[in-house]
């Protein structure tokens, strides 16, 4: 890798931050909001089959109970988008949009009529999108970011489990299913699948190789192809 690609990696991964910082920075100045007005925000969430709660469909994903679970969802969603952004420079936006108003739609449509807040959908969807991504395209990179999510996030997989009643495993049911979605209608978008540089070495010839050698590997390739 060159100098320039280098200069084109590093500011890739400047964007990628800035991004996921600018994010970040705006749900804490959310809950600022919230602690100088005095008001809690809960009811500007999610409502499920409520006029009013169509609103929470767009601001929800912005809203926290307390600083530990802004905490917890502020470092995994810096991480999420972070990769989303660096890895689709040219389809992220898309993701995160949709990632937001699909599950959305869908825990206001068929979740518990109570009100449901937090970003934690949105982690669901991107670090779905992302795995499921990495599968497709058998890309170690996308699949290891979700991993790395899953272990700092170490309830992911049981978060879509109806255990907690306090908890929205909906949002996180449905995240979940809208990144696997997304994954596979923009299955031809994005990073192209790994390839390793072994695959594309060719083997050299040596002369000290007996003939007969030779001939029991082509063989045997040939019964392989059978």
């Amino acid at each position: 890798m060159n100098n320039s690609s280098i200069d084109i990696e590093v500011k890739r991964l400047k964007i990628s931050i800035e991004v996921a910082t600018l994010f970040s920075m705006f749900i804490w100045l959310v809950k600022l909001i919230e602690i100088i007005e005095g008001e809690p925000f809960f009811q500007h969430g999610l409502l499920p089959r409520s006029f009013s709660g169509l609103l929470g469909i767009f601001t929800a994903p912005l809203i926290h109970s307390d600083f530990n679970h802004l905490l917890n969802n502020t470092i995994t969603i810096f991480i999420l988008i972070t990769g989303l952004v660096y890895f689709y420079r040219d389809l992220w936006y898309k993701i995160l949009l949709m990632s937001w108003l699909l599950s959305g739609m869908m825990v206001w449509i068929a979740a518990r009529t109570s009100y449901h807040i937090g970003c934690s959908g949105l982690i669901y969807a991107i670090a779905s999108f992302i795995f499921f991504s990495g599968v497709i395209r058998k890309n170690i990179n996308l699949m290891a970011i979700s991993l790395l999510v899953i272990f700092l996030y170490g309830g992911l997989i049981w978060g879509v489990l109806p255990i907690f009643p306090q908890i929205s495993w909906e949002y996180h049911l449905f995240g979940g299913v809208t990144g696997a979605i997304l994954a596979l209608i923009y299955r031809k978008q994005g990073p192209p699948p790994q390839t390793w540089s072994w695959m594309n070495e060719t083997p050299e010839d040596n002369d000290d190789i007996p003939e007969y050698w030779d001939t029991e590997i082509f063989d045997n390739s040939d019964k392989k192809k059978l």
